[in-house]
This record gives structure tokens, C-alpha cells and sequence, in this order.
């Protein structure tokens, strides 16, 4: 038996796959109600999605698979399952469909800001609130559901949704 060592080359993807990991299990924990753990994996998430471009640089193995990969799991952990969250716990009352439509634009205007991310190649700024940072802000707050008023909610997921698409420069943290 041959024992062969990990290419140092995955090893930033296994810090973007832990943080899909735990947006998946931000959706599993909605589902079953459990919201302050589904709230915690978004958390989670945040941490292990910033460590994934550190990691990639300090091993000076960046790549655009890992950038293209990052995006995806992105969508999932600060898209959907930050949407999915609000919705199940406080959007579905609302009637007509609304609370939907809101946590839908804040989904799709996820997805286009990190797809303008890829393509635009700037290093030193963002274009729009990071979906990062949407998408903890408001895990964030689900943790306070319960003292924070509803009405926030959807006024907070559409002006998020808004903001990650807007066209002015925020900086890097860091850079």
C-alpha cells in the first residue's frame, strides 16, 4: 500500500467546502426549527470563508477553480441559507407572496454580485456589500428573532439585496 500526501493545492478548498458544509447544515438546521444553530453555521461559515484566500496566499496556491469554487459555496452560505432562515422564521406571514419575493431578490442579487466579482478582477476594493458580510449580518440577527422587531427583517434583506449590487466601492478589510 502506497501512502501519497495531499497536494498542498487543496488545502484552501477544504476550508471553501467547510464552509459550504455548514451553510448546508444552516439549511438542515432551518428545516428542523433549530434557527439559533442555523444562524451559528452561518457564523461558522463567515470564519471559514475568510480563511480560505488567507490560506491560498500564504501557500501561494490561488487559483481561478478556487475563486469559481469560493463563489459557489458563497451563494449557498450567505445566499440561500441565510434567505431560507428569514423566511422560514419570519417572511412566510407576510401575505401576497412578499416575503418570498424578498428573500428571492436577496438570493439573486447574491448570486450577480459574486458573479461581478469573478469577473471584474479588482484586488484592492469590492464592488457592492460582499455577500460575506450580508449574509453574517444577517445570521447575526437571527440570533436575536426573538427581541428584534419583524418588521426589520424584510426591510433589512431588501436593502442588503440593494447594497451587494450597488455600484460604489467598498473597502477590503485588510488590504
Amino acid at each position: 500500500m502506497s501512502t501519497k500526501a495531499i497536494s498542498i493545492n487543496i488545502v484552501p478548498h477544504l476550508f471553501t467546502l467547510a464552509n459550504l458544509f455548514f451553510g448546508f447544515l444552516s439549511l438542515i438546521f432551518t428545516l428542523d426549527g433549530k434557527y439559533g444553530l442555523a444562524a451559528g453555521m452561518i457564523i461558522l461559515s463567515v470564519f471559514l470563508d475568510s480563511m480560505d484566500g488567507k490560506v491560498a496566499r500564504k501557500l501561494a496556491v490561488s487559483s481561478d477553480f478556487g475563486k469559481q469554487l469560493d463563489s459557489l459555496c458563497d451563494v449557498v452560505s450567505f445566499g440561500v441559507a441565510p434567505a431560507i432562515l428569514v423566511y422560514k422564521v419570519i417572511l412566510h406571514t407576510y401575505p401576497y407572496y412578499f416575503g418570498f419575493l424578498i428573500a428571492a431578490a436577496y438570493v439573486l442579487c447574491g448570486a450577480v454580485r459574486l458573479a461581478r466579482f469573478n469577473v471584474l478582477n479588482i484586488s484592492t476594493y469590492f464592488i457592492g456589500v460582499p455577500i460575506t458580510f450580508a449574509g453574517g449580518f444577517t445570521a447575526l440577527l437571527m440570533l436575536f428573532y426573538k427581541v428584534v422587531p419583524w418588521v426589520l427583517y424584510p426591510v433589512l434583506l431588501a436593502a442588503l439585496a440593494v447594497l451587494m449590487v450597488a455600484p460604489f466601492r467598498v473597502p477590503k478589510l485588510g488590504k
